[in-house]
């Protein structure tokens, strides 16, 4: 990789790692660029979630710094989550994807929909935040588990609709996300280490560029709330559907 490739690698990170912290699909543009520098499909993959998971404990340390801390509320589905993303990444080199990005496409469009309504009704109609998340939520969020664990990118997307539709707003559901996101890839990245799939230079550069992002991600959100976030994640939707949809 030559100095100039490790630039543009670093800086599409931090793009990305804002892109993330406030929404989430944001390694549909890294994997791809590592993808395009040479690494194969499975090792780009795996190097991206290097940079992920210091992308998300960044961005949960800035969160809790600016005063919105997660950890409380999400502590019931952790573990549900984690069982999940192992056995995602486990899957990921055994089962064919193609199916499953097209109907996930067609549920994220679907998804968008409720959150539009949400944003349109007035505050004092909107659920009421709860304080953290009940055991009912353990089978939804031990399936994100499965999809982040295998295939990652976006996952952030599906977290954020699950946590609106328990009564978060985008703030706290953010600084709840990217906790859930960090226990989801530390689970994972074991498995693509002991499997090779990881190229340790790249994985430095991409995790220097999200580490930057999700800091300014997190003061982005918190300052400008759900006014900034909530089209940020209407276009993450678009951008993931259309691409698990196969537009482009």
């Amino acid at each position: 990789m030559t100095p100039l490739e490790a630039l543009a690698l670093c800086a599409t990170a931090l793009g990305a790692g804002v892109v993330n912290t406030l929404a989430g699909g944001g390694s549909l543009v890294t994997v791809p660029l590592l993808v395009l520098l040479g690494l194969p499909g499975g090792i780009a993959n795996g190097t991206n979630r290097v940079g992920i998971l210091l992308q998300s404990g960044v961005a949960a340390w800035r969160f809790r710094a600016l005063g919105v801390g997660g950890l409380r509320e999400s502590l019931p589905v952790l573990l549900p989550v984690a069982a999940g993303s192992l056995i995602g990444a486990w899957a990921i080199v055994h089962v064919s994807d193609v199916l499953f990005e097209r109907a996930f496409g067609v549920v994220m469009l679907l998804l968008l929909l409720p959150l539009l309504r949400e944003a349109a009704l007035p505050r004092r109609e909107r659920a009421a935040p709860p304080t953290r998340l009940g055991p009912r939520w353990a089978v939804l969020f031990f399936a994100i588990g499965i999809y982040g664990g295998s295939f990652q990118a976006g996952v952030g997307i599906p977290l954020l609709f699950a946590l609106a539709h328990a009564g978060f707003d985008l703030v706290r559901a953010n600084a709840i996300k990217v906790i859930v996101t960090a226990v989801v890839t530390l689970t994972a990245v074991p498995v693509f280490m002991l499997s090779g799939q990881i190229a340790w230079g790249p994985a430095a550069i991409v995790a220097a560029g999200y580490s930057a992002g999700a800091a300014l991600g997190a003061r982005l959100a918190v300052r400008g709330g759900e006014r900034l976030i909530r089209p940020v994640l209407a276009l993450a939707v678009i951008a993931l559907a259309g691409r698990m949809l196969g537009l482009y």
